[in-house]
């Protein structure tokens, strides 16, 4: 089943081809195919713009320009390093043979590779499995990350309540230079704001960021390839490195910084143990203090501390950090109205977009202060974000023609609206519009109102309009039935009835009166 390369691993692969790294490393840190990697550098290197050029456009820029080369088969890899697991529960059985293996996989499977690839991926993959060794990590490439298993905690002086909290420990392995924070929870924002506090803490950015699967990092875990989650991903992009999560039950992927957790406990926890913190910022505080320490304290067989290791060697091999501060992102999908608005559901509030994109899918990039909306990787509007609930953002351009007027609605836009069919009626306007709460309600009662001189004229709506002011009840379905059931008319009659009698001459009156009687 094919997968879809998603653009940001596009700047992924062009990042460490930058960094010295070939095809084949390429293909193997990220999760794909040589070949593939192979196609992509022969399409960068084809197109008119430098590696430099393409690493700064952004991922619609990306998406355009290689948008018939975004599919990557690796099914049939992942299928093979699951088999190998088979193998290698059979490695110390007397009459072990690889053909035998390998003559079984070919049956089972679709489309196998050959014997002579079946060995090479092997060979390559557990060429280090037996016993162990002390690994030399390069200055530089990479940082690992984790949230420690116990946790520390603070006291709420209002309450008296004892909150716990997390640790996150991160750590450059070439010099052991260590970070510590820590945070509310280990959800994504803590996790990424940990991140940047730690980049910044170490003045660079290294080539790649090691996690542990967390979820606030990891969608889907896997051996093999794991499915980074979107936001982490972004963040990673915006410091221009990338994210290569440990494998599923390997914990030698993450020893160093295991190791550096449990060095945590014994030079920081320990001696903090009977301390009481009265907040998450006194505690980070004294965690920096000993930090300190921990960072300068001698190692016993190289003569130099973490932060000389870190000064004198690792340093200089980081990136520099990016010039504008890491907005944290978040993706919610929606699908457009047919008013031409997406709905937001964190705010539960509207955002209009181009009404062209009525009925179609949309994916909602958000941070605290912007709201983006795309459409297959196309922005198609941004807007500033307002946390008032139940608002309706509006671009006016966004709209049709023949919603662009609902934008200009206002009480005295619908007074002037009102005038030519009589003053009553504007009185009747102003009295709805001023007994609601919500305008947009009264301006849908308003409309409805003067819509009303189509069918019956302005002189008899404006007849209704004067009886429901008389009576007090400026209301639409009152002043309708009135026109409905010809009240405005039986009022003028009677109206013109009193007018005609008082013209009647007095000796008429008499003798009528007389007669009468």
């Amino acid at each position: 089943m094919a997968n879809k390369l998603d653009p940001m691993d596009l700047k992924q692969i062009i990042t460490l081809h930058l960094d010295g790294y070939s095809n084949r490393k390429i293909g193997s840190t990220l999760g794909i195919s040589r070949n593939t990697v192979n196609t992509y550098m022969q399409l960068f290197e084809g197109c008119k713009y430098s590696l430099q050029q393409l690493l700064s456009f952004d991922v619609e820029q990306l998406s355009e320009l290689f948008s018939s080369f975004t599919t990557v088969d690796t099914q049939r890899h992942n299928d093979l390093m699951l088999y190998f697991e088979t193998v290698n529960k059979a490695r110390n059985h007397p009459g072990f043979t690889f053909l035998y293996h390998y003559t079984q996989y070919a049956q089972t499977m679709a489309n196998p590779y050959s014997y002579t690839q079946f060995m090479e991926h092997y060979n390559r993959k557990y060429k280090e499995v037996k016993g162990s060794m002390k690994l030399e990590h390069e200055p530089g490439k990479e940082m690992y990350i984790d949230f420690a298993g116990k946790k520390l905690s603070y006291v709420n002086q209002n309450t008296g309540e004892i909150i716990p909290v997390e640790v996150f420990v991160a750590i450059l392995p070439n010099s052991q230079y260590t970070y510590v924070q820590a945070c509310q929870s280990q959800k994504k924002e803590d996790l990424i704001i940990c991140c940047v506090n730690a980049l910044n803490f170490y003045g660079g950015v290294p080539l790649a960021i090691v996690s542990d699967n967390l979820k606030s990092a990891v969608s889907r875990a896997s051996k093999y390839e794991s499915q980074i989650n979107r936001s982490f991903k972004d963040f990673a992009s915006h410091y221009n490195c990338i994210v290569n999560p440990t494998r599923t039950y390997a914990p030698q992927d993450k020893a160093l910084v295991e190791n550096a957790v449990h060095l945590v406990y014994q030079r920081i926890y320990y001696p903090i143990r009977e301390i009481t913190f009265f907040s998450l910022e006194e505690l980070n505080a004294e965690l920096r203090r000993m930090l300190t320490t921990y960072n300068q304290l001698l190692f016993q067989r190289k003569e130099a501390s973490r932060v000389e290791l870190f000064q004198s060697v690792e340093r200089q091999y980081l990136k520099a950090l990016p010039g504008s501060t890491y907005q944290i992102k978040d993706y919610k999908r929606a699908k457009v109205q047919k008013i031409g608005y997406v709905y937001f559901s964190p705010d539960k509030s509207y955002y209009s977009v181009p009404y062209r994109y009525i009925g179609h899918h949309t994916m909602i990039h958000y941070t605290n202060t912007s709201v983006e909306v795309y459409y297959n990787h196309l922005r198609i509007a941004t807007h500033k974000r307002n946390p008032k609930k139940g608002n309706y953002n509006t671009i006016k351009e966004h709209l049709s023609s023949t919603h662009q007027s609902y934008t200009s609605w206002s009480p005295e836009y619908f007074k002037n609206q009102a005038a030519p069919h009589g003053a009553h009626l504007v009185k009747c306007v102003e009295k709805i519009l001023c007994n609601v709460e919500y305008p947009e309600i009264g301006y849908k009662r308003v409309i409805g109102l003067i819509q009303l001189h189509k069918s019956y004229g302005s002189q008899r709506l404006d007849k209704a309009c004067e009886i429901a002011l008389n009576a007090n009840i400026a209301a639409y379905t009152h002043i309708k039935n009135i026109l409905r059931h010809n009240m405005d008319l039986k009022e003028t009659l009677l109206q013109e009835l009193d007018a005609n009698t008082n013209h009647i001459p007095v000796h008429q009156n008499i003798r009528g009166a007389s007669a009468y009687q």
